[in-house]
C-alpha cells in the first residue's frame, strides 16, 4: 500500500477545501441555519411536537443528513471531474498508485469534508434548538458510513460526468428530492397508509431514518433496516467503482 501518494492526494483535496472556505464550510453551514429558522419557525409554529419530541429537534438529523448527503456527493464528484477536465488523471494514472489507493484517498478526503461540515452543522443546531443524543456512537457511525457510502456514489458520477451539467444533474434532480421526501421534516407515519408504503421505496427514509434513532431513540423503520440498507448501497457503489477501473470506463478515453 502506497501510503505517500494516499497522503499526498488527500492532502491535496484538503487544501482545496481550506482555499474555498465560503463555498465548502460555510455556505452549506449558512444554509442548513436558514432551515433551521424557517423551517423551525413556520411549521414549527403549526407541529409543536412528533412522537413527543419538540419539532426542532425533530428535525436536526434530517437537516444533518440532508447537508451531509448533498455535500458528499458534491466534494467526491468535483474531486475527480477535475482532473479528468484538466487531463491530470492521465498523470495519476502513470504514477505508481494503485486503483484503491486513488479511491482512498479521493473518497477519504471527500468523506473528511462532509463530516466536518456535519459536525459543525450539529454545533450550530445547539444555538437554535435544545436535543440530546441517545446514542452517540451510533451517531458517528452512521455519520461517517452515510459520509463514505455517498462519497463513493459521487466519485462515481464524477467518472460518468461528462461535462458540469451532467455532475449536477443527479443531486439537484433526484438526491435532494428524495432527501426533502425521505422524512427530513416529517415523520412517515403523519402520511397517509398509503403514501407511507410508496415512501418506503425512497431509500433515504433508511438513512435518515437510522440517523434520527441515533439521537432519539425512535425511528420510522427498524434500525437494523436502516443500517443493512446503508451497507448495501455502501456495497453496491464499491462493485460499481471496481468495475469502472477494471474496464477502464471514461477514464482512459
Amino acid at each position: 500500500m502506497n501510503f505517500h501518494a494516499i497522503r499526498a492526494i488527500y492532502r491535496f483535496e484538503m487544501a482545496r477545501t481550506w482555499r474555498t472556505l465560503m463555498q465548502s464550510i460555510a455556505s452549506p453551514v449558512l444554509s442548513t441555519s436558514l432551515y433551521f429558522v424557517v423551517f423551525g419557525s413556520a411549521i414549527g409554529s403549526r407541529i409543536t411536537e412528533v412522537d413527543g419530541i419538540s419539532y426542532g429537534a425533530f428535525i436536526v438529523p434530517g437537516l444533518i443528513m440532508l447537508s451531509l448527503l448533498t455535500q458528499s456527493i458534491a466534494n467526491a464528484s468535483f474531486g475527480i471531474y477535475f482532473p479528468k477536465f484538466t487531463g491530470t488523471i492521465y498523470e495519476i494514472h502513470s504514477a505508481p498508485v494503485s486503483y484503491i489507493e486513488i479511491v482512498m484517498s479521493y473518497v477519504g478526503a471527500a468523506a473528511t469534508k462532509s463530516v466536518i461540515v456535519g459536525t459543525i452543522i450539529l454545533a450550530t443546531a445547539r444555538l437554535f434548538v435544545d436535543f440530546g443524543i441517545a446514542h452517540p456512537l451510533w451517531m458517528v457511525a452512521f455519520l461517517v458510513l452515510t459520509a463514505v457510502t455517498f462519497s463513493l456514489f459521487g466519485f462515481i458520477i464524477g467518472i460518468w460526468a461528462d461535462n458540469f451539467e451532467k455532475l449536477q444533474v443527479i443531486p439537484l434532480l433526484v438526491i435532494t428530492p428524495l432527501t426533502f421526501l425521505g422524512g427530513s421534516f416529517y415523520s412517515i407515519h403523519m402520511l397517509p397508509p398509503f403514501w407511507q408504503k410508496v415512501t418506503l421505496f425512497n431509500p433515504v427514509v433508511y438513512l435518515i431514518s437510522g440517523f434520527r434513532w441515533s439521537f432519539y431513540g425512535m425511528s420510522d423503520v427498524g434500525v437494523g433496516v436502516s443500517l443493512g440498507a446503508t451497507v448495501g448501497f455502501l456495497a453496491a457503489c464499491l462493485a460499481a467503482v471496481w468495475w469502472i477501473f477494471r474496464t477502464g470506463y471514461r477514464l482512459k478515453s
